[in-house]
């Protein structure tokens, strides 16, 4: 696969394509009840793919986004993932219970960068196990920022092989988020057998598109980010670490 198709969509995506690639973060964990609902609104207001809340928002998010077109995907063992797989798969089940639609997982890159495989096997397992019957879908964020190019490839084939459905850049919380190379590692380790999603620093439309281009099927960003993105308009001066 090349490193993007083209730098610059010729024909560019209107709102209503690209709001459709987005998992709208609000996941800030200062955020106030009333904060959250109105993050999750205008999550709303541009029809994401899905509103990606804390836990402690669930019910919240299940709520707002009934009968749109949005749907919950919530964070597991976030932002750290060195939670033991054993409540990792213990956590699955209550998210799963309390009506998510999808789950963002925080491998344990302790482990990736350790080289112990057969352990970020079985840590996104333990997730995995749990949602693929419930229908689940399951996005491995690796933390990228901390791991190589080759610990980014060789941790690509082990989601793959623990039978995610998806590989995640970054939290948004833990140094840098997205870059062209980390992605196209991905990109080229999946070889189509697992889908990407780049995550952290994507503030605008122009960065979102680029991504996409190169084949990512999911962005993620903070919610502040959104109308940029969507709209090409929109104050990202005020960005800061955990606004993706």
């Amino acid at each position: 696969m090349s490193v993007w198709h083209s730098l610059v969509n010729p024909e560019r995506m209107s709102v209503k394509e690209i709001n459709r690639y987005l998992d709208h973060a609000v996941l800030k964990p200062e955020m106030t009840r009333q904060e959250a609902i109105g993050a999750i609104r205008l999550g709303l207001d541009y029809s994401v793919r899905t509103a990606c809340v804390r836990p402690c928002d669930i019910e919240l998010a299940v709520e707002m986004c009934r009968g749109t077109t949005t749907e919950v995907s919530c964070v597991l063992a976030f932002p750290h993932g060195c939670t033991l797989s054993a409540v990792k798969a213990d956590e699955a089940r209550h998210l799963i219970a309390a009506g998510v639609d999808e789950i963002d997982m925080v491998v344990n890159f302790g482990f990736v960068r350790s080289g112990l495989w057969d352990e970020v096997v079985a840590d996104i397992q333990a997730v995995t196990s749990v949602a693929r019957p419930a229908g689940v879908p399951v996005k491995v964020i690796f933390e990228t920022a901390h791991l190589t190019l080759e610990e980014i490839k060789r941790a690509t084939r082990c989601a793959i092989e623990a039978q995610a459905d998806f590989v995640k850049t970054s939290t948004g919380f833990g140094g840098e988020g997205a870059t062209v190379q980390q992605v196209q590692a991905m990109l080229d380790a999946g070889e189509d057998r697992i889908k990407v999603k780049p995550s952290g620093g994507i503030r605008d439309r122009a960065r979102a598109e680029m991504f996409i281009e190169m084949g990512a099927s999911r962005i993620g960003n903070g919610y502040t980010s959104t109308a940029a993105i969507c709209a090409g308009g929109g104050d990202v001066s005020r960005l800061a670490d955990g606004d993706y």
